[in-house]
């Protein structure tokens, strides 16, 4: 069969072309809009490119799936390394709280120490007895630090026992809770005179051998009088808490609490022994002849 010549074919304009294709959209438009005739078709359409879109989308979902593993496993070390950084900085921050406690104890206790006349030398606590009965420390210090038997410990309200036994580096201070300490108290209202003695438990001590009739209160303040020559006078030693009164009995019950305590701090004040009163001279009770002398001649 003989073709035409590509130069003697005819057919309709691109322009009727465009006209054509763009009226019949509008008119499939208007027609699924009012009438919904291809929603079926659509639903074809969509089953039928449903496996192609999924196989289009595998490059981008394994793109994401391993954009989010490296990015968990990112978040997962940042994380372990902010656990750690901030264990560290917590550690740091107690131990700048514990300093910072510490350094205030240290600046109470040489003000402590500048309110006293005798000489203050500062210790450390180093074991506290696990026995419940005995209210004994140990401190750092000992005769190789000046420490005698005998000296005063304080903190910086009060006073907190007596050094017992020494050693060259360290030495045993007794509690003035403990059940064999008594400490000479004066109270401070009314100037009377008596003896605080311990008790052998944390926080309470006793004051024994008070009269009923006896003008003491409770909340009153007793300090040390200084009368044994051993506690400097004036250092706070505990408060009236109790007082229990009874007919029955000769003497009041009267408890007292501690001003000072080894619980709170770990520094302590070691106060130096009392000075002893200064012996006259010997030549002081000895006549000279020349007094015996004038004496003489007084006499006659």
């Amino acid at each position: 069969m003989e073709m035409a010549p590509q130069f003697f074919r005819h057919g309709p304009s691109l322009q009727a072309r465009l006209f054509f294709f763009v009226l019949l959209s509008l008119t499939l438009m208007a027609a699924d809009t009012h009438f919904r005739y291809l929603a079926g078709i659509r639903q074809v359409f969509a089953i039928a490119l449903y496996p192609l879109q999924k196989l289009a989308n595998v490059p981008m979902t394994l793109s994401d799936t391993m954009g989010a593993v490296f990015v968990t496993n990112h978040l997962a070390d940042e994380n372990a390394y902010l656990k750690q950084q901030y264990l560290a900085d917590k550690g740091q921050l107690l131990q700048l709280q514990a300093l910072r406690a510490e350094n205030d104890q240290l600046r109470k206790l040489l003000e402590a120490a500048q309110r006293v006349e005798s000489k203050a030398v500062i210790a450390e606590i180093l074991r506290v007895p696990s026995d419940p009965f005995n209210r004994k420390i140990m401190l750092d210090k000992g005769s190789q630090s000046g420490i005698q038997t005998g000296q005063v410990v304080v903190d910086d309200v009060g006073v907190v026992g007596q050094v017992t036994r020494n050693y060259p580096w360290v030495s045993e201070v007794t509690l003035i809770t403990d059940k064999d300490h008594s400490v000479p108290i004066q109270v401070v209202r009314n100037g009377l005179r008596s003896v605080v003695s311990g008790t052998g438990k944390d926080g309470l001590l006793e004051l024994r051998y008070v009269a009923v009739n006896t003008d003491i209160r409770s909340g009153d303040v007793l300090v040390t009088s200084g009368i044994d020559g051993v506690y400097p006078p004036g250092l706070p030693v505990a408060s009236v808490s109790k007082i229990e009164r009874s007919p029955a009995f000769v003497f009041a019950r009267i408890t007292c609490t501690p001003t000072a305590g080894v619980g709170h701090h770990r520094q302590l004040l070691i106060l130096s022994l009392m000075n002893p009163p200064a012996e006259t001279p010997a030549d002081a009770f000895e006549i000279k002849p020349e007094t015996r002398k004038r004496e003489k001649v007084g006499i006659r």
